[in-house]
């Protein structure tokens, strides 16, 4: 029998894992590609989405069309709303960070409610009822810094607004009085994300609250795209 070693027929035969091909590679750039493009249009979207609140906050923040110049005082830098427990008149206790949402006009006083006072309420009211249709964005605020009981005569001119009890230096955690002027002296106006943003000058009478009641109307119009009534 001849011993000799059979020939295979065919050459040695290598195994290479196969390399990848055009088609596979240039799928891989193209789904990439697409990946990196969705993410831009998407970026874009939110970008377009949040212009309005963008623009509206340089407007009323930084911008002085025409060269007006505000009535009130702008605040800088913006205090928002502190995580604080404030006293319904019904006696309930509520957090003071609920009233985020909402415009505010914010007047600050003892519960006896002396002229000035009784004043301060008179114009929040008022400067509310003369947006017309627009008065549901703003809330009418009063931070009454005492236990003093409300007489009940004012009551009734109450029915609309939001009462509030807060010690005073508590108060002045959020908002404070221009230099050598008391809490009592100003009405004070808060954005919907409750920051502090404007303060009116002490000594409000009808001419003054016109100026002021300019003030709200554009800073109200300026944030119209975004921001709705009610909470």
């Amino acid at each position: 029998m001849n011993n000799e070693s059979k020939e295979s027929p065919h050459p040695l035969e290598m195994t290479v894992h196969s390399m990848p091909q055009r088609d596979s590679v240039s799928g891989s750039a193209a789904m990439a590609e697409r990946t990196k493009s969705g993410r831009w249009k998407m970026l874009l979207v939110l970008l377009l989405c949040a212009s309005p609140v963008i623009a509206s906050y340089i407007t009323y923040y930084f911008i002085r069309p025409e060269g007006r110049r505000n009535f009130g005082e702008l605040i800088n830098p913006q205090r928002v709303v502190p995580n604080l427990d404030a006293t319904l008149l019904s006696g309930a206790s509520t957090n003071l960070q609920k009233l985020t949402g909402q415009w505010l006009l914010v007047s600050v006083s003892g519960g006896g409610c002396d002229t000035s006072c009784q004043k301060h309420l008179y114009l929040q009211r008022q400067l509310r009822e003369t947006l017309g249709k627009e008065k549901d964005r703003l809330d009418w605020v009063w931070l009454v810094s005492d236990t003093v009981p409300i007489p009940d005569a004012l009551m009734p001119a109450l029915k609309d607004a939001t009462v509030l009890r807060l010690p005073a230096e508590q108060i002045t955690n959020w908002i404070q009085p221009a230099q050598n002027q008391q809490l009592a002296d100003h009405l004070y106006l808060i954005d919907p994300m409750g920051n502090w943003m404007m303060r009116f000058p002490p000594g409000l009478d009808a001419a003054a609250a016109k100026k002021a009641k300019s003030d709200i109307d554009r800073v109200m119009r300026a944030s119209a795209s975004w921001d709705k009534a009610g909470r």
